[in-house]
């Protein structure tokens, strides 16, 4: 049989290590686990390997948004939480997501908090989530929390796709220009540049201009082309600083036209993060706290903690958004409305439907409205490039006429 190493935590946390001859990994799982040890890891002696690199898929919302609301309706139905997340484990498609919830499982079954085990998964299941579950198990009110949780993850993708229905439209318009003119530049202006020096025919300007372009990206396009994805590496790395995020977080803010779209959805995720945190029993400065990790701006998130810092000196929640200057007036007055009447919850819950339609109603009309402005770039650009190609052409046939 073969020799396993294992690593696993005792109840109270204590790491234990060890070696076991077994029949299988789950022999070895099976006996840890009457132990009152839950395994960790279980692989081969001499076998294991470690790679630099995760290649380990990222579970998707929707999915997580199934497995809460199916799991609420489990519980609500008086089956235990154990039992309930094997079930799911084993309805699973994606294997990550199997293997994730087949270990929160083990965890649980191992005298661990649901919230502890899922702790333990942040790149599933985010601070948030996990916050919303310690609430839901100290309150008693799992089930309840559960279904919260669902509505917002769903209502937080249709955010997203919202979003992205907005930008994909121009990229893809703007990606195929550019291709179609690098097939132009590289493949069919030679054609038309060996036929001119044939005719030995004075060219006008913008046929110069055009053959001139098109033999500098023939002859760099090599290098072009990895200087771009460099810079797009360069550009990621820098925001990923705190300086670099917090210099073009401000800059999409200003934006002519999405900047106020961005500043809609900001406001949309703010209002029903926090309003799914307040209405679940989350402290309000706890709250804060969640919300401005999860803005997705650091313009936002700034804000968002100093108005935290301010609320834990005695102000309330609007006067420091106020300052800020980034909430619209129509949302400081109705959170003020709502920290008044003790309805915060709920003003905060309408305040993102409202920004949710907004937002709904900004990506249609700027949809609309580029469509035209896309169409005349595309005539300019590529019909530029054809019509100077022909100049030539017209030229040479008023000559002969």
């Amino acid at each position: 049989m073969p020799i396993y190493k294992w690593e696993g935590k005792t109840a109270k946390g204590a790491i234990k290590k060890g070696e076991m001859e077994a029949p299988s990994e789950a022999a070895i799982r099976i006996h840890l686990r009457q132990q009152n040890i839950i395994p960790t890891k279980v692989f081969t002696k001499g076998k294991e390997f470690k790679i630099p690199f995760s290649f380990k898929k990222k579970v998707r919302q929707r999915s997580i948004a199934i497995f809460t609301r199916q799991l609420a309706t489990m519980i609500d139905a008086g089956l235990p939480l154990v039992q309930s997340l094997e079930i799911l484990s084993q309805q699973q498609e994606s294997k990550v997501f199997k293997d994730v919830i087949r270990e929160i499982r083990e965890e649980v079954e191992g005298g661990s908090t649901f919230a502890g085990a899922l702790k333990k998964h942040p790149a599933t299941f985010n601070e948030l989530y996990t916050n919303l579950v310690v609430a839901g198990e100290e309150g008693g009110i799992l089930d309840n929390i559960l279904n919260r949780l669902a509505n917002y993850i769903e209502k937080s993708e249709a955010l997203k796709k919202k979003v992205k229905s907005a930008l994909i439209y121009p990229a893809t318009i703007v990606g195929v220009a550019v291709i179609v003119v690098m097939i132009l530049m590289i493949f069919v202006i030679p054609v038309f540049e060996t036929m001119f020096k044939s005719a030995g025919q004075t060219l006008p300007l913008p046929t110069l201009i055009v053959m001139t372009l098109s033999k500098l990206i023939k002859k760099y396009v090599i290098i072009f082309i990895p200087a771009l994805i460099l810079l797009f590496f360069i550009a990621r790395k820098y925001y990923q600083t705190q300086n670099g995020r917090a210099i073009l977080d401000r800059l999409l803010l200003k934006l002519p036209v999405f900047g106020p779209l961005f500043k809609k959805i900001a406001v949309a995720r703010f209002s029903r993060t926090l309003g799914t945190l307040v209405s679940s029993g989350v402290p309000i400065l706890d709250g804060l706290t969640i919300v401005s990790r999860t803005s997705g701006n650091r313009t936002i998130e700034t804000a968002i903690l100093n108005a935290r810092t301010s609320i834990r000196e005695g102000e309330t929640i609007a006067e420091p958004l106020n300052r800020s200057k980034l909430f619209p007036p129509m949302v400081i007055q109705m959170i003020s409305v709502g920290e008044s009447t003790g309805a915060l919850d709920s003003m905060l819950s309408k305040i993102a439907d409202f920004y949710e339609e907004e937002v709904d109603i900004s990506v249609t009309n700027l949809t609309s409205l580029m469509e035209p402005f896309l169409m005349v770039f595309l005539g300019i650009v590529i019909g530029g490039v054809v019509i100077s190609m022909y100049l030539p052409i017209f030229q040479m046939a008023n000559a002969i006429g």
